[in-house]
């Protein structure tokens, strides 16, 4: 564990957010608060702030600290709920995974919540936004920040191209007579 001793308490803040994609029923009945469970995100902002004061129990090496504030907010698009939480404190380390901790804690209720009626969401873009305090200062996530989505699979081949490969191996990629 990183020591924060000798650190300075400072004012602290990070914004995090993730998307709960559903189908378009699926967000009508969050909105309408129509889930046969109950009111979708009054159980997934409570489970945000509990998560966001357990996250150090939650995550190897993540720094206890006294959690000052925590906020979650949710926008409820045709297709997906964002979630967005800030958490705040007074303290000698960041609160980066409070607060995407909370993030994403929220974003699991609400999945629990609504499986009943959609077993196709996706819970995904999980990431930090904003942080303020400590000595690395104030950094924000440029407004298009986000990065492409990673795929693991290689792009569509030709026969060609596997074809054009092999005889390159066989003969040697400089070998341009035949």
């Amino acid at each position: 564990m990183v020591d924060v001793t000798p650190k300075e308490a400072t004012h602290r803040r990070a914004i995090a957010r993730c998307k709960v994609f559903m189908m378009m029923e699926t967000t009508s009945k969050v909105a309408s608060n129509a889930m046969s469970k109950g009111d979708v995100l009054g159980a997934a902002r409570i489970a945000g702030i509990q998560s966001a004061k357990r996250a150090s129990d939650l995550i190897p090496l993540c720094h206890p600290l006294l959690v000052g504030a925590v906020t979650i907010n949710f926008t409820i698009g045709d297709d997906h709920v964002e979630v967005e939480t800030q958490v705040e404190t007074v303290d000698r380390t960041g609160v980066e995974m409070e607060a995407m901790t909370a993030c994403s804690i929220a974003a699991l209720t609400i999945y629990d919540m609504c499986k009943s009626a959609d077993r196709s969401m996706v819970i995904g873009e999980l990431a930090l936004w904003e942080k303020t305090g400590g000595r690395s200062g104030h950094w924000k996530r440029p407004a298009n920040g986000l990065a492409a989505p990673l795929v693991n699979t290689p792009p569509a081949r030709s026969f060609d191209d596997d074809l054009d490969e092999r005889i390159d191996g066989v003969l040697g990629a400089d070998d341009s007579s035949l």
